[in-house]
């Protein structure tokens, strides 16, 4: 699959400065809320516009344009997050749809960038899902063509009532009967039907199917137990903090300018918390005589 090159050396000063033309530096440009970060990306987009690409000018802005929206990415990722395939790859293709967003982006048309780019970022994350999902490996034009045929077939379903034949998608498509009927058997390729199924009586899959399995949400469900009363125990402003960083997910500069501290106050807090929260899980193992 493509892969994200490691991220580039930060530029000389005297690179940036005129990369951002009088545009305030920013040294940590994920560490800004969201509001500020869709502001600067707006004015960092505009500047993207008026450099030459392959400049080091340009690389510089659309680098931080990359750090500043990488919460995009990340947004997108969670929506295939029951996918087999890893994280770290679907956000590594996710970043190459950013990138690709950025570049092709036009502020003249005045749309918010985060809703020009999600499409793409999606987009790049569906074309890797089609890649590599298939049990069987087969050429991309069939895999476009078996994406067609789908469309078509549910779209003639429901005009015509009921399944359409070979001579009507091929019409409906342009693309004569044989092709059809080879997107028809290029999608039995995408799913492989387990062998444990050829026969329903076998004795021994009849077996295995009747096995019990551990469940693993129990070891969840406990762990909340156990969470609860040291939860209680925290103060009304650390389960603010906390259920702001783990629930609503936000930054710590977010969550400072929630609670009225600095972003180094709530790191130090949030520290504290994990500490106590943390102690307190492994001294009920203890008690109970469980691993930890």
């Amino acid at each position: 699959m493509p892969t994200v090159s490691r991220v580039p050396q930060a530029p000389p000063p005297v690179v940036r400065r005129r990369a951002l033309g009088g545009i305030p530096e920013v040294p940590r440009p994920q560490d800004l809320s969201t509001a500020d970060a869709r502001a600067l990306s707006e004015t960092l987009l505009r500047r993207l516009a008026e450099l030459d690409e392959g400049t080091p000018e340009h690389a510089c802005v659309r680098n931080t344009l990359v750090e500043l929206n990488l919460s995009l990415v990340r947004f997108a990722a969670r929506l295939f997050r029951n996918r087999a395939e890893p994280a770290e790859d679907i956000l590594q293709v996710g970043t190459i749809g950013l990138i690709k967003a950025i570049n092709r982006f036009e502020p003249a048309r005045e749309v918010e960038f985060a809703s020009f780019a999600l499409p793409t970022i999606t987009g790049e994350m569906k074309r890797f899902f089609r890649d590599t999902s298939w049990a069987v490996q087969v050429p991309r034009r069939l895999q476009e063509l078996r994406l067609r045929l789908a469309g078509a077939a549910d779209g003639l379903g429901q005009e015509l009532g009921r399944p359409p034949t070979t001579r009507e998608l091929a019409a409906r498509l342009g693309i004569t009967e044989a092709e059809v009927a080879e997107g028809e058997q290029a999608a039995n390729a995408y799913t492989a039907r387990s062998l444990d199924l050829a026969d329903e009586d076998s004795g021994a899959t009849a077996v295995l199917r009747t096995l019990g399995v551990e469940e693993p949400s129990f070891d969840v469900i406990e762990c909340l137990d156990s969470l609860k009363p040291l939860i209680a125990a925290l103060t009304d402003r650390e389960r603010t903090i906390l259920s702001l960083r783990f629930g609503q997910e936000l930054t710590q500069s977010e969550i400072g300018a929630r609670v009225g501290l600095s972003q180094m106050h709530v790191s130090r807090v949030l520290a504290q918390i994990m500490d106590r929260l943390r102690a307190g899980l492994l001294e009920d193992g203890d008690a109970d005589g469980r691993p930890h």
